[in-house]
């Protein structure tokens, strides 16, 4: 297969880069792909022609996208559908990757794929206007709390923190599933090659507060764990601009129905990120 992957310089796009052995693979970079630029989209695959697309582009700045709308609307919405209408016409198959915050975190238990969406932040609104437009013959792989090799995520920079001596406060009534690039990466890639049609959610096993994963990066990273201290959301000494989602813990009914196996725990991935930083 040729396989264009859009936002290859991305936390998942990096992963991806290694997921297709003996195929011939095409990343497409910021400076490659100009997701506010329709008639870019088009060329970048009309100049290619893969088989697969794989969107792994995003503006995932969640407060930012609060002050400026109309681009996340045009990078996380309008870009998919334009990729969806361009690799329809090369007969090719679409995924894109999309996020809990279509979820408004108010269930009581974890969202599966056929739960109704509830946008309550224009991040959340605008991912949920790119599976629309994605169409239903595409791939739409949602996922949450994404941590890698590269920048910016939380582990990353909750190790930056730790190297210095402050407390680390973070809340513990938001919870959800860390997953790890490395990991997604290998999922996404089977979906697309099994050209699989609909919205799968994958992420690392695991639920946890945000208080809780960080103690985790502490712990594994060799750090004090008290200095991670527990705070709740409405105490936030600086309130975020987009709402979180206080569930957007993610269950998965399609991977097993496709008989593909669960990510393994998040604790896994987390010690081996942590031992290759420390290398």
């Amino acid at each position: 297969m040729k396989i264009l992957i859009v936002g290859a310089g991305g936390q998942v796009g990096t992963e991806l880069l290694s997921c297709f052995p003996g195929d011939e693979v095409v990343a497409a970079r910021r400076a490659d792909a100009d997701l506010t630029d329709p008639g870019s989209l088009r060329r970048l695959v009309q100049a290619n022609r893969p088989d697969l697309v794989i969107n792994a582009a995003a503006f995932t700045a969640v407060d930012l996208c609060e002050t400026q709308p109309e681009l996340a609307m045009a990078v996380n919405a309008t870009a998919v559908g334009v990729l969806a209408a361009a690799v329809a016409e090369q007969d090719a198959h679409l995924v894109t990757l999309s996020t809990d915050y279509v979820f408004d975190g108010t269930k009581d238990s974890p969202h599966v794929e056929t739960d109704l969406p509830n946008p309550q932040s224009v991040y959340g609104k605008s991912k949920l206007e790119g599976e629309s437009l994605a169409g239903p013959d595409a791939t739409v792989v949602r996922t949450s709390w994404v941590c890698s090799r590269t920048a910016p995520n939380t582990a990353l920079t909750v190790l930056r923190l730790l190297d210095g001596d402050a407390t680390l406060r973070f809340v513990d009534d938001q919870f959800g599933c860390p997953t790890f690039a490395v990991d997604l990466a290998r999922v996404v890639a089977e979906l697309g090659r099994r050209r699989h049609g609909g919205i799968v959610h994958v992420t690392n096993q695991g639920a946890v507060s945000w208080f809780e994963f960080v103690k985790d990066i502490a712990r594994y990273g060799g750090h004090d764990t008290s200095r991670v201290e527990a705070i709740a959301t409405i105490d936030l000494d600086a309130p975020r601009q987009a709402p979180r989602p206080a569930n957007s813990v993610l269950a998965s009914e399609v991977l097993s129905d496709l008989g593909i196996a669960p990510l393994r725990h998040y604790r896994e991935p987390l010690q081996e990120l942590l031992a290759s930083l420390q290398r």
